[in-house]
């Protein structure tokens, strides 16, 4: 696998930042090989469908409010791109934000595999601890 221009991870990134998630699953290989590691669970899935519906339930949350996804700068680390986004919303406990990166491999224009990481949602109303969860 290697990165092509930087086009599939971009894109979805891009698609993130707009809340398009089928154009994001659109950008993913079928047999995508995903692992995620949140606060308090570790995602496992080989399918672009899966990976989807993981993104539904973090982007989705009809008891979440999500006021801004903010792309973060992408970094090359040979055939391996950095990407990430930093999410902004409001949800019954107040305000919230999280970041999360991902480093992604393309194969014919497409995302093929994928290690995703996640701070967890930080309260905006205390000052920075270690204590927050979620997604």
């Amino acid at each position: 696998m290697t990165v092509m221009p930087r086009a599939a991870a971009t894109a979805f990134v891009e698609a993130l930042v707009a809340r398009d998630l089928s154009r994001a699953r659109a950008l993913l290989n079928d047999d995508v090989d995903f692992r995620a590691m949140t606060p308090n669970r570790a995602w496992e899935d080989d399918g672009a469908a899966d990976v989807e519906a993981i993104l539904h339930g973090w982007f989705a949350d009809p008891d979440e409010e999500l006021h801004a996804i903010e792309p973060t700068d992408p970094v090359l680390v040979e055939d391996t791109l950095r990407v990430g986004w930093l999410v902004r919303g409001t949800e019954a406990d107040g305000p919230f934000v999280y970041e999360q990166q991902a480093y992604v491999r393309e194969l014919d224009g497409k995302i093929a595999w994928m290690r995703l990481f996640c701070s967890g949602y930080r309260s905006q109303t205390s000052s920075p601890s270690l204590t927050a969860s979620r997604p």
